[in-house]
């Protein structure tokens, strides 16, 4: 038991220590501010508190949501270009404010995320409680109305489908023989994109 137990807290410290978010990593991009100036440079977001740093020849310099417009990376983990946008945002029970967001789609159904950490709880044998804690990346998605107001769409598969009407059939055989899952970010774009190139065709 005591050796279990060893092996679970070794492994459990070597997982907290070793792992890395997107957003602890500078990446390479521009970002246009609120006045209209393109700064080109490395770029390390919060997302989480819509803060960015901005990194070039070797001054360091902060912006806020507030004086942002937009700013790309290339995510040399994730191996692609990511593109997030200041957008006026209100939680419930709150007024606008500008808040990150990434935009993964844009069409008849335009896309947005955001990432969040939280701690998640895992069953485990070799616990003393049976279980244990872990700060993990979650990511919250969003849809953007025709109408400019955003609002929080973190649903499961059947709820896109049929958010996507007299499409979701199809979509669903798409996702179906692409092996394609709603619960993973990268996949999820794959179907609303999809889903989006079903109005573009003639």
């Amino acid at each position: 038991m005591r050796s279990g137990l060893f092996v679970f807290f070794l492994f459990a410290s070597v997982s907290v220590l070793s792992q890395r978010f997107p957003s602890e990593f500078w990446h390479e991009g521009k970002v246009v501010l609120d006045t209209g100036d393109t700064l080109k440079g490395s770029i390390k977001y919060d997302l989480q508190n819509d803060l960015i740093q901005f990194q070039s020849n070797k001054k360091n310099e902060s912006f806020t949501s507030r004086k942002v417009l937009l700013f790309e990376i290339f995510d040399a983990i994730q191996k692609q270009y990511r593109q997030f946008y200041s957008l006026p945002y209100s939680a419930i029970g709150q007024y606008k404010a500008p808040a990150f967001f990434e935009l993964l789609e844009e069409g008849k159904i335009t896309l947005l995320c955001r990432e969040t950490l939280e701690y998640r709880t895992y069953n485990s044998p070799y616990s003393y409680y049976g279980s244990y804690s872990r700060l993990v990346l979650v990511y919250k998605y969003f849809l953007l109305e025709e109408n400019g107001d955003i609002r929080e769409f973190n649903e499961k598969k059947n709820d896109w489908l049929s958010l996507m009407g007299n499409k979701g059939e199809e979509v669903q055989k798409y996702a179906k023989t692409n092996r394609l899952s709603f619960d993973d970010k990268e996949e999820l774009s794959k179907i609303v994109a999809y889903y989006n190139s079903l109005f573009s065709k003639r």
